[in-house]
């Protein structure tokens, strides 16, 4: 189990074992069970909210530029916070720059490997990110898989940490649907844990990791994050963890089930990431033969 797993076990009532206890037999530290993070200020998250409007706009500024901007806000405060403040969001702008995320010391670095090849249909390459969710009392995670082709959210998971753990079961979860040739993420230490790369190495998936710098290896994820933004989180300021929860789902439904993506015809995420699909399963009962046209679709 994991830590959340056990924390969530630990707090159920038992008749017989005390809190204590019931860390004990589970190996959990019972100040894991008792921590809770602690919350940026109001002003600092004041601050983040207004990054992360900025940074949504403008994706390719960087901490000079966005402090810039807050400083015609009106905010005295220097880059030192800024930096401070991006770091805690998970954010960096779209240009090669030195300051990128960074792998945990000793995780494996894997090589990009999506220059020059064309996307040409569902499963061939998934890929994923982390962005920051802002709400009226505090700030959450948002991890999201997505196929590159069709634009269909596979998987997304909320947490108040950036651990690897809502990674590993928002990756678990989308490969109960099938799995890439590819998967693509950026060189965060969350997606190159020996637990995410293992996991998709078990399978025989090949993993790309974006350069040093290039968020625009993973643009398909960066325009979803603001179609999310615009469209829902900015429009409802949710206020506690479990409303954004409930928002989000019904987005995610509305995204990939009835909004028509310009890229893809004006056709839905849901009609062309299962169309292939079923395209498939129909010749395989007509020909009864294993068809091969499209290696790699489940």
């Amino acid at each position: 189990m994991s830590a959340k797993e056990k924390i969530i076990l630990a707090g159920k009532e038992h008749p017989c074992l005390s809190i204590r206890q019931r860390c004990e037999l589970l190996g959990l530290n019972r100040s894991s069970y008792y921590y809770a993070p602690q919350p940026e200020d109001k002003y600092n998250q004041l601050l983040m909210n207004l990054i992360d409007v900025e940074y949504t706009r403008h994706p390719f500024y960087g901490s000079p530029k966005l402090l810039a901007c807050l400083k015609r806000m009106g905010h005295d405060i220097n880059i030192k916070r800024v930096k401070r403040l991006m770091r805690l969001m998970g954010i960096r702008a779209i240009y090669p720059t030195a300051n990128t995320s960074k792998p945990a010391i000793g995780h494996k670095i894997f090589p990009y490997l999506l220059s020059g090849i064309k996307i040409v249909r569902p499963n061939q390459v998934w890929s994923a990110d982390i962005t920051y969710i802002r709400m009226a009392y505090g700030f959450l995670y948002l991890v999201a898989i997505i196929d590159w082709y069709s634009r269909y959210v596979l998987s997304w998971k909320l947490s108040n940490t950036m651990d690897k753990e809502f990674c590993l079961e928002a990756l678990r979860e989308a490969l109960r649907s099938g799995k890439p040739d590819i998967f693509n993420s950026d060189q965060g230490g969350q997606f190159t844990s020996d637990d995410f790369t293992g996991i998709l190495l078990d399978r025989n998936i090949q993993i790309s990791m974006d350069g040093r710098g290039r968020a625009l290896d993973n643009i398909f994820v960066e325009r979803l994050w603001r179609s999310v933004k615009y469209e829902d989180v900015y429009l409802n300021n949710y206020e506690v963890p479990q409303e954004a929860h409930a928002g989000l789902g019904v987005y995610f439904n509305f995204y990939n089930n009835e909004r028509p993506h310009q890229a893809i015809d004006y056709q839905t995420p849901a009609e062309v990431h299962f169309s292939q699909k079923e395209v498939l399963a129909s010749l395989k009962q007509a020909t009864d033969m294993p068809v091969v046209a499209f290696s790699g679709v489940n």
